[in-house]
Order: C-alpha cells, then structure tokens, then sequence
C-alpha cells in the first residue's frame, strides 16, 4: 500500500485502506520490483550513530508520469527511484517517540549554549531543540554520512563555521548555532524554513520555495519546533 506526498505536502492515496506515514506508522518490508529500474540510495546529511537503537527504515522517492514526487514505504514497480534511509534521531516518519513527552535536557553543556545563545542573538531554547533533534545530546554522535557532534556538523559546515573539532561540545555547539543563526537571517527569521535548511540543506530550501516535501524534513521541522515550545516553557519555570 502506498502512501503519496504532492509537493504541496499533502499526503495522496490511491486506495481508501492505504495509510500514511505517522509517528505510530511501521513501515513494511518492500515487494520485489519489475524490470530494471534505476536505483540510487543515499543517507540523510544529517543523522546520528546506531547507540541510540534506532532502525534505518526505506522510503521510496519516485516521480510519477504526471511530475508529483512520491515518497513511499513500498518499491515502485518499474520506475526509476531513490531509497531514502533515514538515520536522524527526530526525523524518522515513523517514529513512535511521544515528542510532546519525551525528557528534556534542561542543564547539559549549559554554559555552551548560553554563550552561544547570546553571542549569535539565539534563544536557548532554540539551540536545545536542535541538539536534543540532531544528536539527542550525544556529543559523540557521528552520522554515516559524516555528520559529527552534538549538532551534527558536516565537514564542510563545521570548517565554513570555524570548527577545528566538530566532537568538543564548545566549538560544535558555537558552530551549529552560528550555522542556524545564518539560516535564520537568511529566511527572514522564519523558523520553519531555518530548520528545513538546517536539516535539507538552504539550496533545496530555495528550490522548493518553502519546506522540501520530503517525509524526514517535514518530520524534522514539526518536531523541532515542539521541542522549542517545551524548552522554552522549561526554561522559564
């Protein structure tokens, strides 16, 4: 059964029992495919290492033949496609984490973020929802693709943010805060469009004019934002 996503980032279904991805959605495992289609498979560029126990789960991309991007738990059938695998600890679709529950990280690296809160003009607890989403505050998480620390730096970013060491606490936290404050400024403070970026990269931000519609970073944004809301109503109790 498979689930559509149009590029507006409404979900689209074929058939009246088909389910979309959710928080409680288990992906299944996919049906061998016809013919010889193209298959490329890639990690996402931000992500955290396999400690924290979660599965990599498959979600297929494809286009169909009238231009609307698919994203789907079941192999296309004779179609090019790529295979998503999802590694972020808050951007799987299908994760069954209670985000509006799970436990915060209130006092870790408090320090850190504090200076960097205020040197780049940030909320806390901004910088706190990002890590708590990129790393869970594994200062020694390293993604598959590279991506290195509590914020998650890819080589290139941490070296454009001045990060020699992207595993120490201090420099990954200046960095990602500088890295999101730049986003900020460059989306117009708009918080959804700066963590889409943060997540999907600003060029796809800007190619797709809003928030890409891909299940991760849509995923990502939502929960990024719930974990702002909870920090900062943390932080000021």
């Amino acid at each position: 059964m498979n689930d559509q996503l149009s590029l507006n980032g409404s979900y689209v279904a074929e058939k009246p029992q088909q389910r979309t991805l959710t928080n409680d959605y288990q992906l299944t495992q996919s049906s061998a495919a016809l013919g010889k289609p193209k298959v490329k498979a890639r990690y996402s560029e931000n992500g955290i290492v396999s400690d924290l126990g979660v599965e990599k789960r498959k979600v297929y991309q494809y286009k169909q033949a009238n231009g609307v991007m698919v994203f789907s738990d079941q192999q296309p059938l004779g179609a090019d496609y790529q295979v998503l695998l999802y590694e972020c600890f808050a951007c799987r679709p299908d994760s069954t984490i209670d985000w509006y529950k799970i436990p915060l990280f209130t006092s870790h690296f408090a320090t850190d973020v504090a200076l960097a809160a205020h040197k780049y003009q940030l909320d806390p607890a901004l910088i706190r929802a990002v890590i708590h989403a990129e790393s869970a505050f594994k200062p020694g998480a390293v993604s598959k693709a590279g991506a290195k620390g509590l914020m998650q730096l890819m080589p290139g970013t941490a070296s454009d943010m001045g990060v020699d060491n992207p595993l120490n606490a201090q420099q990954n936290i200046r960095g990602g805060s500088r890295y999101l404050a730049q986003l900020l400024a460059q989306f117009n403070g708009d918080l959804d469009l700066a963590c889409a970026a943060y997540n999907a990269g600003p060029s796809t931000v800007t190619q797709y004019s809003g928030i890409p519609p891909y299940p991760e970073t849509q995923a990502y944004v939502k929960r990024v934002k719930i974990l702002f809301k909870r920090y900062q109503k943390a932080l000021a109790s």
